[in-house]
């Protein structure tokens, strides 16, 4: 079950992050997050009513309140990384966030096996090399690898917030819901700010109604990510969990080639091999 429900996540994720790649070269990053996290919102508002899951607030809210707080400075970080420096650094370095969920496994008194260090050493090489690492080049800004690196330790943490949020379905439902409120407010205010100070926050033909549908499909994608996750973390060990939902660069990277016809690199395909076998091992371990 940890297995499926991580590699879900590592699906879900890969295609929210497709989506909201192509969405930004159009928009905004911050109209896309603020956006498409409203849209996850309100559905999930009316998922928690339609299943009771009112009833279940309680103290662990707050971990779902703090991811919520986490996760726009995250994903803001990482497209302003994005945006700085070239994609074949800051994608590989924005997968260290599987160190953050990982750390708090051991920790917590996690110990894999043989088998599944293995599985996890093999599966995370795979996922660097499958983002295209550069291996040469223009010295890369010090301001591209602090943002990323904040950008991984902000999804990190939002790994380990998220699965404290809730030991329930209908408790996922509701942690999930404040998760996003949290999001479309902190994200709003940042919007708010930036609009003030004369920063474009629609694009030159106004609000992308067109983009509406793919908006939501970014928003829920990712909303279903966490939920995924939460699942996977809560049924088996956390080192697992979060190393096989680390895998969605490469799913990016296979949208691309599907979708866009980008042509994989000799590195990325041999990564997507590595993150392959990795997955086997941590699946039969």
């Amino acid at each position: 079950m940890t297995a499926f429900f991580a590699l879900a996540t590592s699906l879900l994720w890969g295609l929210a992050d497709f989506g909201g790649g192509l969405l930004t070269r159009r928009n905004p990053a911050l109209t896309v997050v603020v956006v498409s996290q409203t849209i996850a919102a309100a559905v999930l508002g009316a998922v928690v009513v339609a299943t009771g899951g009112w009833s279940e607030g309680g103290p662990r809210l707050w971990f779902a309140f703090a991811a919520g707080l986490v996760g726009p400075v995250a994903m803001l970080s990482f497209y302003k990384a994005l945006a700085l420096g070239p994609m074949g650094v800051v994608s590989p370095l924005a997968t260290l966030s599987v160190a953050v969920p990982v750390t708090v496994g051991l920790v917590l008194g996690e110990r894999p096996g043989l088998l599944q260090i293995t599985g996890i050493t093999v599966a995370v090489a795979g996922v660097v090399l499958a983002g295209g690492p550069q291996l040469r080049g223009a010295p890369v800004q010090r301001q591209t690898i602090v943002l990323t690196l904040v950008a991984a330790l902000g999804f990190g943490t939002v790994f380990a917030l998220i699965t404290e949020a809730s030991t329930t379905v209908t408790g996922l439902f509701l942690a999930l819901f404040v998760q996003r409120v949290t999001n479309v407010v902190a994200g709003g205010a940042a919007l708010y700010v930036s609009a003030r100070r004369g920063a474009a926050v629609l694009p030159g033909g106004g609000f992308p109604w067109r983009s509406l549908p793919a908006l939501a499909f970014v928003g829920l994608a990712d909303v279903a990510a966490n939920g995924t996750y939460s699942v996977a973390a809560q049924h088996g060990p956390v080192t697992v969990a979060a190393v096989l939902a680390s895998l969605y660069p490469v799913v990016t990277a296979l949208a691309a080639r599907g979708f866009l016809s980008e042509r994989l690199r000799a590195i990325q395909a041999a990564g997507a091999g590595l993150a392959l076998v990795g997955t086997l091992l941590l699946a039969t371990g």
